[in-house]
């Protein structure tokens, strides 16, 4: 059984190339493997390994500048979730794009999971989902918004077109595990949005401590490892990867014309050049041919 712990923390980092080899050599050592991402502006990512080297990971991170309270959610897995480990440097942690937005300075008001479907329900509030729209396709909340958006930094121009929309509303957000919302809250506190709402822990914590019978969840929610979705209890969900898109499937889809192993799946059939195919049909032969020797090739190990 494996230990997933996601996490994301918003401090300042000074010197973060400094913090990368350290933190990668313990990962290495411990035989961890996952993403975590450093910036300025904090830490995250999601890691897999044992009880004990999940532990000394968590540890180590918690010593770093200003993490001493650093929070996360868990889950297992009976599969490897990742194949190999990376520590990145990246601008942020999370790309909006917005350098104005600082979640250490004012975010909206945290709600609690069991508090969650009282304050969605009201008439008075707008309930936003803050995930891409390939995210939102396998699963949201009743009655949630999709701002149809491919990436995070594509929010705030979908915002300045629809703001007129939720005049005099409460707007509550959510996404996966909570770090969009903060910088998301941010952003519309600073637009002067007033009363500015986020679900505590994201949808993974909704899903773990919510009971399906009082759930305002439709769907699976997408995650970035080999479960790609999980459900209610967090258990792992039927969706697969199309390896040529990284979107998620089901597996009835694999059925359908538009997919080709590796390849293709009916959403991205017409995305990609004849040269692309060719390319990722050589990719898919030279991962067969290592499963046949027993090694394990770098194209099939989720990032």
């Amino acid at each position: 059984m494996y230990r997933i712990a996601a996490l994301y923390h918003f401090t300042r980092f000074s010197d973060p190339a400094a913090i990368k080899p350290p933190l990668l050599a313990l990962c290495q050592a411990e035989g961890v493997k996952g993403s975590l991402l450093l910036a300025q502006e904090g830490i995250n990512g999601t890691i897999a390994g044992s009880h004990s080297a999940i532990d000394a990971v968590l540890n180590h991170i918690r010593a770093l500048p200003g993490c001493a309270d650093l929070e996360w959610k868990e889950a297992t897995a009976t599969e490897p979730p990742f194949g190999k480990m990376k520590v990145r440097l990246k601008k942020e942690i999370v790309t909006m794009g917005q350098p104005d937005v600082d979640p250490r300075a004012n975010v909206g008001n945290y709600v609690e999971p069991e508090d969650w479907n009282d304050l969605i329900q009201q008439d008075d509030v707008v309930v936003i989902d803050t995930r891409n729209d390939y995210e939102v396709a396998i699963g949201t909340f009743q009655g949630a918004i999709d701002p149809k958006t491919e990436s995070f930094r594509d929010f705030p121009a979908w915002w300045e077109e629809n703001k007129a929309r939720f005049h005099n509303k409460r707007v509550a957000m959510f996404c996966t595990g909570g770090i969009r919302c903060e910088k998301s809250t941010n952003y519309l506190l600073g637009q002067g949005v007033e009363d500015v709402y986020h679900l505590k822990g994201g949808i993974l914590r909704y899903l773990e401590e919510v009971p399906p019978e009082n759930s305002t969840w439709q769907g699976e929610c997408f995650v970035f490892d080999n479960r790609v979705s999980v459900g209610h209890g967090l258990v792992e969900g039927p969706h697969e990867l199309c390896h040529g898109c990284r979107r998620p499937i089901l597996p009835e889809d694999k059925s359908r014309p538009e997919f080709e192993q590796g390849v293709s799946c009916h959403q991205c059939i017409n995305e990609t050049s004849e040269a692309d195919k060719a390319r990722f049909r050589e990719r898919q032969k030279q991962m067969q041919l290592a499963r046949e020797r027993g090694e394990e090739h770098l194209g099939n190990i989720p990032l």
